[in-house]
């Protein structure tokens, strides 16, 4: 299980990293959403690979999708909303302030969810030690963004 912490290490890397490339693209085209086009279209693309490869890509059925809460069909509206921040804010306020506040804002968002166990997730009670994690990540934001 090891790997997968790391998977989610890796992924937080291109995150920062991706921000400063959105941020080159959206700054070297005309328009900005047109940016946004392309790095939707290069999302596209690693998935469908990925799928392809590992044969773990199929089309849901008219039962699945009925099924399925009307609110689990907007997460790439969400995703959307997070590349064109990338575009917006990112290179304005810096890598380590965007990163920081985007990281602390879903951390302190996923107490919240776990507790109340909202959107799919299992419950699992915002303790002391959770919410303390949740203070000192705003706290490290706060001195990552001033200094």
């Amino acid at each position: 299980m090891w790997y997968l912490y790391g998977f989610v290490l890796l992924a937080g890397v291109a995150n920062a990293v991706q921000a400063g490339q959105n941020g080159a693209l959206s700054k070297g085209l005309d328009e900005s959403l047109t940016a946004g086009l392309v790095v939707v279209a290069g999302t596209a693309t690693c998935i469908l690979l990925v799928g392809v490869l590992s044969g773990k890509l199929a089309w849901p059925t008219s039962a699945q999708a009925l099924a399925m809460p009307w609110w689990a069909w907007f997460g790439g509206i969400l995703g959307g909303g997070i590349i064109l921040a990338q575009f917006v804010v990112a290179r304005q306020i810096g890598a380590a302030p965007f990163l920081g506040l985007l990281v602390t804002a879903g951390v302190v968002t996923s107490i919240l969810l776990d507790n109340f166990g909202w959107v799919g997730f299992e419950r699992h009670p915002a303790s002391l030690w959770r919410i303390l994690g949740g203070c000192l990540m705003v706290g490290g934001v706060a001195l990552v963004a001033l200094f």
